[in-house]
């Protein structure tokens, strides 16, 4: 994240191909363990994609962004912020009718 990798990989899952934008959400998935991360991500402005790609994107898209969400939203302020991108419906939506890995 000090490299400055987390712009990047929001501009991935926000406008990446298929697979960029899978592969982006992997890892911010890795990247939202840590605190301070987590704050970077919600700053570059990744928890609307990702919010989107558990909405809309494909099965592995859904799975990372997922994934995503819930090591952001360790930290409140991104609780709130999730809540506000429309982010409880999607993942709520998921955990019913979603494959194995997004239960």
């Amino acid at each position: 994240a000090k490299a400055g990798g987390i712009a990047p990989l929001v501009a991935l899952a926000r406008g990446g191909t298929e697979k960029q934008k899978e592969a982006a959400a992997a890892a911010l998935v890795n990247l939202a363990r840590n605190a301070d991360n987590q704050v970077a991500i919600a700053r570059a402005g990744g928890i609307a994609p990702l919010v989107a790609l558990a909405r809309d994107g494909t099965d592995g898209q859904q799975v990372h962004a997922a994934w995503a969400l819930a090591n952001l939203a360790i930290n409140a302020d991104n609780q709130v912020a999730i809540a506000r991108a429309g982010g409880i419906a999607p993942l709520v939506a998921l955990a019913p009718g979603g494959t194995d890995g997004e239960k």
